[in-house]
C-alpha cells in the first residue's frame, strides 16, 4: 500500500497507507478521509480550536473494533499542539487541533472520529459549551425530534439559546454556548433539573433513566457530559458507521423537518451542502450565555 502527501495550509502531511480501505462497504479509503478532513477544516476548526481531543481510532477501519485514546503517543511529531491535564491518578495529554494538518494527521493514525472536550485548555474545569444528547432506545427518530422540541421550548422560556445537530449515530444534541464563568460541577444541577422537568411533562417520550432496562422506548436527555473532562463528538466529525455519516450542524428547522435523519449528511454530501449553505454554528460563540446565571 502506498502514501501520499496532503499539504494542509501549508504543512506537507504523508499519509500513509492511503489506499488502505478505512469503510469497505463503501470503498472509502485513509486518503478519502483524509482528503474529506483537509477540505472541511476551515468550517470545523473554529469549534476545534484548543480543546482537548480524544481519538476515535479504527487503524483497520470500521470492520474491525477501535478504540479510544486520549494520551498522545510519543511518535507524535512535535508541531502537533498538546495540553497536560489532571486526572485522578496522575495526568494525561491531549492533542489539540489548532490546524488543518493536525485534522490529517490524526487520520493517518486511524482516528475516523475525534471527540472534543467542552472546555478549551485554559479553564478546563469551566465549560464553554453544555450537551444534552438525546439518545432514542429505537431507530424512531420522530420520537428524538419531539424531545428535542420540547427540550428547546422549555429553553427558550428561559430565554437560552440553543444550538442544534445531528449525532452522525442515532440521535441529536442540543447545545448550550457558554461564557466560561463558571465550574462545571455547579453547572449540573441545571442540567439535570432541566432535562428532568422535560421528561416528567413528557413522560410517555422522554427519559432521564441511564439504565437501559427502565427506559423502555423513550427516548433518554442525557446530561452525563457535564462533568470534568467529558466530550462529545466534534462538529463535522466522521463516525465510523457504513456510509460514513457526518455529525452536522443544523438550524432548527432543519433538524425538526420530516425529512431530516440523524445519518443525513455524509463525507460527500456535508461538501455540497456548505457549498450552499453557511455553517448554522458560525456565530455560536457571538453572545455566549453567562454560565454562573445557570447556577444556583
Amino acid at each position: 500500500m502506498s502514501g501520499v502527501t496532503i499539504t494542509a495550509d501549508g504543512r506537507d502531511v504523508e499519509v500513509s497507507n492511503a489506499d488502505k480501505a478505512l469503510f469497505p462497504a463503501d470503498g472509502i479509503t485513509k486518503r478519502d478521509l483524509a482528503e474529506y478532513y483537509a477540505r472541511i477544516a476551515r468550517t470545523a476548526l473554529p469549534h476545534y480550536r484548543d480543546r482537548p481531543v480524544t481519538m476515535q481510532r479504527f487503524p483497520d477501519g470500521i470492520e474491525e473494533s477501535g478504540f479510544f485514546q486520549k494520551n498522545v503517543p510519543d511518535h507524535f511529531p512535535d508541531w502537533i499542539e498538546r495540553i497536560e491535564l489532571p486526572k485522578e491518578d496522575g495526568t494525561v495529554t491531549h492533542a489539540l487541533v489548532n490546524e488543518a494538518a493536525a485534522l490529517v494527521y490524526l487520520t493517518d493514525q486511524g482516528c475516523i472520529t475525534p471527540h472534543l472536550a467542552l472546555a478549551r485548555k485554559d479553564a478546563p474545569r469551566r465549560p464553554d459549551r453544555l450537551v444534552f444528547d438525546l439518545d432514542p432506545s429505537d431507530d424512531d427518530f420522530g420520537k428524538v425530534q419531539e424531545t428535542a422540541r420540547a427540550v428547546k421550548d422549555v429553553l427558550d422560556q428561559r430565554d437560552l439559546p440553543a444550538f442544534v445537530q445531528t449525532t452522525g449515530s442515532r440521535g441529536l444534541h442540543i447545545v448550550l454556548a457558554l461564557d466560561a464563568s463558571a465550574d462545571v460541577d455547579a453547572l449540573r444541577p441545571f442540567m439535570r433539573g432541566l432535562a428532568r422537568e422535560v421528561a416528567e411533562s413528557h413522560p410517555a417520550l422522554a427519559t432521564i433513566e441511564q439504565r437501559k432496562s427502565k427506559r423502555g422506548d423513550r427516548v433518554l436527555i442525557d446530561t452525563f457530559r457535564t462533568a470534568y473532562a467529558q466530550t462529545a463528538v466534534a462538529p463535522y466529525a466522521v463516525r465510523a458507521r457504513p456510509g460514513a455519516p457526518v455529525a452536522t450542524p443544523l438550524r432548527w428547522d432543519e433538524a425538526l423537518a420530516s425529512d431530516i435523519g440523524p445519518r443525513r449528511y455524509d463525507i460527500k454530501s456535508i461538501i455540497r451542502r456548505l457549498a450552499q449553505t453557511d455553517d448554522p454554528w458560525s456565530k455560536i460563540d457571538t453572545d455566549p450565555i453567562r454560565a454562573t446565571a445557570l447556577v444556583s
